[in-house]
């Protein structure tokens, strides 16, 4: 018998084993405080989230700009006189507002009439009736009486009495002319 053939009836080598792994690193992550707070305590109140809109203008009140805000880009205010009567403006808005917080209509069709934080204090304050009084029947609110009055060009006050079914509300509004647009700034439903 030759050395070759020795060698072929060997046994094949058995494969390499692999390195151990090395342990996986552990974390020391506080617990989550499960106490509840004191009696009398202040209570934390988180704002609602606002919905991130792509290609919305900061909102300029006092007439400077935020830091940061190229001027090209910047809202530009617009006099009364380049704008349409606000007063039925004033009662479709508060119509669709009270149709919003009966759970009839959806906040998103205001979005183009008001700030964000009217849009986001509206959506919070109609999650927070549907949450108590669910989804209820509405009959179409129809506007009573609309009072307007403009403190200065370009902007324009409105008080709106309006009949919501069996209930009779009062709702104040402001608008601004801002880029050739009435926008509303302040809205309060009673």
């Amino acid at each position: 018998m030759s050395a070759t053939s020795a060698a072929s009836t060997a046994p094949p080598a058995p494969p390499a084993a692999p390195a151990p792994a090395a342990p996986p690193v552990l974390r020391v992550v506080p617990a989550p405080r499960s106490e509840p707070k004191a009696l009398g305590a202040p209570v934390e109140r988180r704002r609602p989230p606002v919905i991130a809109l792509q290609g919305v203008l900061p909102l300029v009140l006092d007439g400077r700009l935020p830091r940061g805000v190229d001027p090209a880009v910047a809202p530009r205010p617009t006099a009364s006189s380049s704008l349409p009567d606000p007063e039925p403006l004033c009662g479709g808005l508060v119509v669709a507002a009270v149709e919003v917080l009966a759970g009839a209509r959806p906040a998103a069709q205001l979005l183009r009439w008001l700030t964000a934080d009217v849009y986001a204090g509206l959506q919070q304050r109609a999650a927070l009736t549907q949450r108590v009084h669910g989804r209820r029947r509405h009959t179409r609110a129809v506007v009573r009486r609309v009072l307007a009055s403009s403190p200065r060009d370009g902007v324009v006050e409105a008080a709106v009495v309006v009949r919501d079914g069996e209930r009779v509300r009062a709702a104040a509004l402001r608008l601004e002319g801002v880029d050739g647009r009435w926008r509303v700034t302040a809205l309060q439903i009673g």
